[in-house]
């Protein structure tokens, strides 16, 4: 008699490659060293019980609880595999895994395993601790808003002020755009009193003095400076109007005005290794003076004084294109046109064009000429009212750009004053121009964090100590992109080499510098097929592509990740 035949298919996917490279990094040990379980739980440890989650997390794009445990009850031989322990469903539940975001939200030993995981990667990848970049970023969300509770209305970076928001400040190492540390604060949080806390905790996290510390504006607040050189550090930020007037500026640029200052050429090394002249800057040093608690600082600072020449050329076509519109709507004021209202006095007139100069911001750039037409004519008597003489006045404006207050207005575009401790031998000025143009490593950090591949937005989650706890546990979920990322496009730049097949439709293309998504999506539609027939049982895993061999080998992953999900056939 046959026995039935029994087929059952899991979709395997990229779940061993994020198995490994999280096992890889230390996490799910120093999950269980630094978070303590309650006394009741049994079963798969906090580490791993996490790590399966944050796998389901990068795979899906989704971080929802509720959905997890019937993802891990689809994929139980993988992950038993995978991670060489048993795998029962029901251990991933919601509200197991809400005891997980409690426990990630602790601040004490949130800080304590950061730092740890930090040690340990930055050991294990021997990866360069020379500059962190700083930024923040709010998200926001239909929360209902309590006193003093974490989502508050505030300053919405998302251009979605009528939604509560909370804060996210993060500390990445350059060039990886991964996190060394996280801050959730609430909405209404401003953000220049979020840099000292962060590079205290950079400092204890990372243990190293001499780091060049990255920022924006923000960041350039007098004390914020003053804290980092005292602690034996560098920054390099933007200094804004309230640091640097338009005066101040003016009087740096006076001697490139009367061209006696000539500026020095910039360079950078675009994608395809051409150097192209992206901007021009000198420098000025100035000495800083801070009064501490404890002390006076005094210490030299460096003002680079830059101009970009994209910068300055989107301006001047800004400007450009206001003072065309402008002059179009000046020579209209006085149309006839049918149902449309004359200005029949010369105050009114006056204040048409004021209107308009003001909100195009271009006062003082054009040259107006108003002529003034009287028309008198005489009025027969009727009724009550005697003849007279009725005066008619027509107003013609001449409007045209004047050209040499123009062009001294132009030449203040694209001029920005940097400020840096960091001496000319560690930091030269091409150096701190081309540094700060890498602030699209955060950024990216950030479109990761609220976008598809971490979905932070929309969050599922109304308590306050679960809303940070998952924050931390996606800021883990970044490190390991980022780690994947950076560790194949260090070995590609190792051996001179490029990585064919990631792009859809044009499998020749190839690229040096593939991303984290690339490399992930070139792992789906692996599948393991367990059979039973006669009494036997059968594995077959999806063979592996020579891409995704070859993707592993950078990864320094071995291919027995997958091949080992289909052995012990019998």
């Amino acid at each position: 008699m046959t026995k039935a035949l029994s087929i059952v298919t899991e979709r395997v996917d990229d779940i061993p490659l994020l198995l490994a490279q999280i096992e890889g990094m230390g996490i799910p040990e120093l999950l269980e060293t630094h978070f303590e379980a309650h006394g009741n739980w049994i079963g798969t440890g906090i580490g791993w019980t996490t790590a399966v989650w944050m796998a389901r997390i990068l795979s899906q794009g989704d971080h929802r609880l509720s959905w997890v445990e019937k993802w891990v009850g689809e994929r139980v031989e993988t992950l038993e595999r995978s991670t060489g322990g048993l795998v029962l469903a029901t251990e991933w539940s919601d509200d197991r895994l809400g005891i997980i975001l409690d426990l990630l939200s602790e601040e004490e030993s949130w800080q304590e395993f950061e730092s740890a995981l930090n040690r340990r990667t930055i050991r294990v990848y021997d990866l360069k601790r020379e500059r962190v970049r700083l930024d923040s970023t709010t998200a926001s969300g239909h929360w209902e808003v309590t006193e003093d509770g974490l989502f508050q209305f505030g300053h919405s970076k998302d251009h979605r002020p009528d939604l509560p928001q909370l804060k996210v400040m993060l500390s990445t190492l350059d060039p990886l755009g991964m996190p060394v540390a996280t801050q959730v604060v609430s909405g209404e949080t401003a953000d220049d009193p979020l840099y000292v806390p962060a590079i205290k905790q950079v400092r204890d996290s990372l243990d190293v003095i001499g780091l060049l510390y990255v920022g924006d504006s923000k960041m350039a607040a007098l004390a914020t400076r003053a804290f980092v050189q005292a602690g034996g550090d560098h920054y390099l930020c933007p200094l804004p109007k309230t640091q640097l007037s338009d005066a101040t500026l003016a009087e740096y640029l006076a001697p490139v005005w009367a061209d006696e200052l000539e500026p020095t050429p910039i360079f950078r090394t675009d994608a395809t290794g051409e150097r192209k002249e992206i901007a021009v800057g000198f420098e000025r040093e100035m000495t800083m003076t801070h009064q501490t608690a404890e002390r006076v600082l005094i210490w030299t600072e460096r003002h680079l004084v830059v101009r970009s020449h994209q910068f300055a050329k989107a301006s001047e076509d800004a400007l450009r294109k206001r003072l065309e519109t402008a002059q179009a709507e000046l020579l209209l004021l006085n149309e006839r046109k049918r149902g449309k209202k004359r200005l029949e006095t010369r105050v009114e007139m006056d204040e048409a064009i004021q209107a308009i100069l003001k909100h195009h911001r271009i006062k003082g750039l054009m040259k107006l000429t108003v002529s003034e037409q009287v028309d008198e004519r005489p009025v027969r008597a009727y009724g009550e009212h005697p003849a007279g003489v009725r005066i008619k006045r027509t107003f013609t404006l001449q409007a045209e750009v004047d050209e040499a207050a123009a062009q001294a207005e132009t030449r203040s575009f694209g001029w920005r004053v940097y400020a840096t401790n960091s001496p000319l031998h560690s930091l030269s000025l091409e150096q701190a121009v081309v540094a700060y143009r890498e602030e699209f490593l955060i950024e990216r950090g950030f479109g990761r964090l609220k976008g598809k591949q971490l979905s932070l937005t929309p969050m599922y989650l109304q308590s306050d100590k679960r809303a940070t706890g998952l924050i931390h546990l996606l800021s883990i979920c970044l490190r390991v992109l980022a780690l994947l990322e950076f560790q194949v496009r260090r070995r590609l730049a190792e051996n001179n080499d490029r990585l064919a097949g990631l792009y859809a439709g044009n499998p020749k293309r190839s690229t040096s510098r593939p991303t984290a998504e690339m490399l992930l999506e070139a792992f789906q539609n692996i599948t393991l097929s367990k059979v039973v027939a006669n009494c036997q049982r059968y594995r077959h895993l999806t063979p592996m592509s020579d891409l995704q061999k070859t993707i592993l080998a950078l990864l320094g992953m071995p291919t027995a990740i997958y091949d080992r999900l289909a052995v012990d056939s019998s």
